[in-house]
């Protein structure tokens, strides 16, 4: 939900905590990936975690990063949908 309202809070400092929260949500998602052995999930989840990371961080801005934000929302949300781990 975060990646939701995350274009309205760029501007402001409040941006750092959405990069943490993505970077560490899609590392993550990664693994439930790896444990449902659906591996290429993993071309699109790392690259969300390097893309968000807060450490060092890339100066991206303008329309394309805005667009980002929910588009990455969306990967999340179908992710939660398909990628399924069984229980022990």
């Amino acid at each position: 939900m975060v990646l939701f309202v995350a274009p309205l809070l760029m501007d402001g400092g409040w941006f750092q905590i959405v990069q943490y929260a993505v970077s560490i949500l899609a590392l993550i998602v990664a693994w439930f990936a790896v444990q449902a052995r659906q591996w290429w999930w993993l071309l699109i989840f790392i690259p969300i975690a390097i893309l968000w990371n807060p450490v060092l961080p890339f100066p991206f801005s303008g329309p394309f990063w805005i667009a980002a934000q929910p588009a990455a929302a969306v990967v999340f949300l179908v992710a939660g949908a398909v990628i399924k781990v069984k229980r022990q």
